[in-house]
């Protein structure tokens, strides 16, 4: 049975989502279609101007970025697949819209197993250099939250882990909002914090969501759109 990786990694725990994000989180590899989720972002980006720079460095690995803004159009994609390591996986493409320019921001997550059991592993960036486990729970309400742990780099043969003193965590929650707009809409909370700067990248805003067909029908487990592929993949975890 081909199983959703967010459905695996929950268990049980999955069926205390919001309906409206268990259909979210429910693409899995060979369905032969892909989400599609346009909204605007309230807020997205750094909001400390004297961090940017530093972050322009990074902004080429299609992850960290220098930029920041208010009412920011957006657009999401999920794809469904298996990786070239035959691991379930689902890949997200954003393409943010700043006046006068956009950010793409992309990442890979993985569904491996464990002595734990499944869990979830995300590789960030174009290159996938970044990689960190996901912890994942649902609150009373339904909703979902994340927290990135345990933050790697993959620099050629070398695997450097983060010591926790200089590593950033990604705490996000996403939930459904059935009073927004005239139908509902999605919404996303997402904060990058580094211990000793503090608030490093922030993105917080609302979508609509629907499901497209590939062109010409595809359903291969292991299908990606070549747009959507990185220019690396990474088997380490």
């Amino acid at each position: 049975m081909n199983v959703p990786i967010y459905q695996r990694a929950l268990g049980e725990d999955f069926a205390r989502l919001q309906p409206e994000l268990q259909e979210y989180f429910s693409l899995a590899p060979g369905s032969g279609h892909y989400g599609v989720g346009e909204g605007v972002f309230d807020v997205v980006g750094c909001r400390q101007a004297w961090l940017r720079p530093l972050l322009k460095l990074t902004s080429g690995e299609d992850a960290f970025f220098p930029d920041y803004g208010e009412g920011i159009p957006f657009r999401i994609e999920n794809h469904a697949h298996q990786d070239p390591f035959g691991r379930p996986s689902l890949t997200a493409r954003r393409e943010i819209r700043f006046p006068g320019h956009r950010r793409i921001f992309q990442d890979t997550t993985s569904l491996v197993d464990s002595d734990g059991g499944p869990r979830l592993v995300d590789y960030l960036g174009r290159f996938r250099r970044m990689v960190t486990d996901l912890k994942l729970s649902v609150t009373d309400e339904g909703r979902l939250r994340g927290v990135s742990e345990d933050s790697r780099l993959f620099l050629g043969p070398l695997r450097l882990p983060l010591p926790a003193m200089v590593d950033a965590k990604a705490y996000a929650e996403q939930w459904w909002d059935g009073a927004a707009g005239k139908h509902g809409k999605h919404r996303i909370q997402v904060k990058v914090i580094q211990p000793q700067i503090g608030l490093v990248l922030v993105y917080a805003g609302s979508f609509d969501y629907r499901l497209r067909p590939y062109i010409g029908g595809r359903s291969a487990q292991s299908f990606l759109p070549r747009y959507a592929q990185p220019d690396r993949w990474e088997s380490r975890t």
